[in-house]
């Protein structure tokens, strides 16, 4: 949820515009109301859930879930959905 909410916090003050792009981030760090603390939960959350997962992938590992082929496969489906929407979530744009 904090994703989400400062994910659209950011994207009000945010401009896609090559030109513009470096200097409304700095704008959102600078001028905006605790844009800089916004800014850092929203890189330091999405670092933490892909942190997570990696763990969880690890403890599947150790304990051997990957036995389970059906219930692995949908796991590396999921893991790999959720890195699609970070990649066009972060380098796209």
């Amino acid at each position: 949820i904090s994703q989400i909410l400062t994910g659209l916090f950011l994207a009000m003050h945010y401009t896609s515009d090559i030109s513009t792009a470096f200097s409304s981030v700095a704008h959102i760090c600078r001028d905006v109301n605790y844009g800089w603390l916004i800014r850092n939960l929203h890189a330091n959350g999405a670092s933490f859930f892909f942190i997570c997962l990696y763990l969880h992938i690890a403890r599947g590992l150790y304990y051997g879930s990957y036995l389970y082929m059906e219930t692995w496969n949908i796991g590396v489906v999921l893991f790999l959905l959720v890195m699609m929407t970070a990649f066009v979530g972060y380098v796209l744009p």
